[in-house]
């Protein structure tokens, strides 16, 4: 199944070649600063994601080990890759409709935002 999405304005756009693995949503820090509540993606291997438009993406280091890629023009959060992986997390979120994509799991639980509840359901992990 080919997947297609992009950014918010257009600047970044993308094709995901293959399956995609269930999503996982993160709940920590980071992620949260990131997307604004909670990070939800799917990773890929490098190999299946085929950027159609890249004017906009930029890459900022999240830490010594990660980077995020997002679109400079209107914001959006895109992508998370571990260095040396060979694999990239892509927001679940900037995927077109319908995805056929389920949640698979809750990441990083105690650090999440006090504001809300996670409904019983996938696993947790703290």
């Amino acid at each position: 199944m080919k997947h297609t999405g992009g950014c918010l304005c257009g600047a970044v756009s993308y094709e995901v070649e293959g399956d995609m693995r269930p999503v996982v949503a993160c709940h920590c820090s980071q992620c949260r600063k990131t997307s604004g509540h909670v990070w939800a993606s799917s990773q890929i291997d490098d190999h299946q994601l085929v950027l159609i438009n890249r004017d906009g993406l930029r890459w900022y280091r999240s830490s010594e080990t990660a980077e995020r890629g997002f679109c400079a023009v209107c914001g959006s959060s895109l992508f998370w890759r571990l260095d040396g992986e060979g694999r990239i997390s892509v927001a679940a979120g900037t995927l077109g409709l319908p995805t056929g994509l389920s949640m698979a799991e809750h990441i990083f639980v105690a650090d999440k935002g006090d504001y809300y509840e996670i409904e019983p359901g996938p696993p947790q992990s703290p």
